[in-house]
């Protein structure tokens, strides 16, 4: 018979692993010390860069956006307060609460419109034109990321996708599967009717006319009777332009 190991070769073994459980320690709390000082190494150059790049950072918004990634390979939020180093340096903070103030108003002025859904290109076009007197140029990232800063407000403002377009709601309106599907067909004539509905998404015409009617209530939709067909259109300002069908079309009022 094989003999079992006595007291003695136990506790040999008990020793055996708690040496190499603190090796396994010492060896964890080394490699963590050394990514520490390594990322308050590249903290402190990103500090330099900042410095040394200030005017680039402030006024090209594609190196702005490269710097952004910099920072967040590194775990720095510039935009986390307009207090603070990155603040004083750039000023960074305060350019994005700005443009956050900026978009909050647009988004009010349109809303009669679009019923609080617009396309972020048309929403960043407006902002250009609403700060074309000031130095900064400000990119669609610019405003992905003043958005994103707007959420603490909870008024509901967010970005989603519908198809390739991607559409800043600013009311807590929901957009279930069906919406979604009628807002991405409509993106290629900026407008759908019942039996295009019907048709492309193979739909019953009691769900094409639910899914449009809730649209229509709340705001998101206008419809235009004006056609020789009879066919009632329903457009959607968040995936057109507003000189398209401003002079056409009634605005349904809830």
């Amino acid at each position: 018979m094989r003999r079992r190991p006595g007291i003695g070769g136990l506790q040999t073994a008990a020793a055996a692993r708690d040496q190499y459980r603190l090796l396994g320690e010492n060896v964890a709390k080394l490699r963590t010390d050394l990514m520490k000082e390594q990322l308050a190494t590249f903290r402190a150059q990103l500090e330099d860069f900042a410095r040394k790049h200030k005017n680039d950072i402030r006024k090209n918004p594609a190196f702005r956006s490269q710097f952004h990634e910099m920072c967040a390979k590194v775990g720095v939020d510039p935009l986390a307060s307009n207090k603070g180093f990155w603040a004083e340096l750039l000023g960074i903070g305060d350019f994005y609460y700005e443009i956050g103030v900026q978009i909050v108003d647009i988004c009010l002025a349109t809303r009669p419109h679009n019923g609080g859904l617009i396309n972020l290109q048309e929403l960043c076009n407006l902002l250009r034109q609403r700060r074309k007197s000031d130095r900064e140029a400000v990119s669609e990232d610019d405003c992905l990321r003043a958005i994103s800063k707007l959420k603490v407000l909870g008024s509901g403002f967010e970005v989603i996708s519908v198809g390739k377009k991607k559409l800043v709601r600013s009311v807590p309106t929901e957009l279930n599967k069906d919406h979604n599907e009628i807002l991405e067909l409509a993106q290629a004539q900026g407008f759908v009717t019942v039996d295009e509905v019907e048709k492309q998404l193979v739909w019953t015409s009691g769900r094409a006319i639910d899914a449009l009617d809730t649209l229509l209530e709340d705001g998101l939709a206008m419809i235009d009777d004006g056609h020789r067909d009879g066919k009632r259109r329903y457009w959607f300002p968040c995936v057109v332009h507003l000189s398209q069908y401003e002079f056409s079309l009634t605005y349904v009022e809830t």
